[in-house]
C-alpha cells in the first residue's frame, strides 16, 4: 500500500502517460526539452536506443498527425529510487500489441523530467503477478 505522497505522485505522472501521447503537455521542441533530461535516453519495443534528439526530431514529425485515441494505460505501480526520482511502471494496449512500460521521473524546481523510458512487448499472456 502506497503512503498519500507516493498516491499523489502516482496520480500525478500516470496522467502524463503513455509519454509524448499526452499533447496537453506540449508538443513544441522548446516543451520537449522541457519535460526531458539532457540526458535523456530510450529503449524501444524493438530494443533499439534512442537519444534525445533523434526522439525530438520523431516526435515533431508525428505531432503533425492526430493522436490516436486507442491507447489504454493499466496496472500502475511506482516506486521512489532517490530523493525527487520516481520509476512509472504501467502495460499500454495498442491496436495489436500489448507493452510493458517503465518512465524514470525526475522532479526539478521547474516541473518534472523525463530522465529514460523503456517499453518491452509482452510476448506471452498476461499476468497481474
Amino acid at each position: 500500500m502506497l503512503n498519500s505522497h507516493l498516491e499523489a505522485i502516482l496520480s500525478e505522472l500516470s496522467a502524463r502517460e503513455p509519454i509524448f501521447h499526452r499533447r496537453e503537455f506540449g508538443t513544441s521542441r522548446e516543451d520537449l526539452l522541457k519535460m526531458t533530461a539532457d540526458d535523456f535516453w530510450e529503449i524501444g519495443a524493438s530494443g533499439a536506443v534512442y537519444d534525445r534528439n533523434f526522439v525530438i526530431a520523431t516526435l515533431l514529425e508525428r505531432y503533425q498527425s492526430p493522436e490516436p485515441d486507442d491507447l489504454v494505460c493499466s496496472d500502475f505501480t511506482i516506486r521512489q529510487l532517490a530523493h525527487g526520482l520516481y520509476q512509472l511502471n504501467y502495460v499500454l494496449q495498442q491496436p495489436g500489441r500489448r507493452t510493458r512500460r517503465t518512465t524514470l521521473w525526475r522532479k526539478t524546481n521547474e516541473a518534472w523530467q523525463i530522465v529514460f523510458h523503456q517499453g518491452t512487448v509482452i510476448s506471452e499472456p498476461y499476468s497481474a503477478s
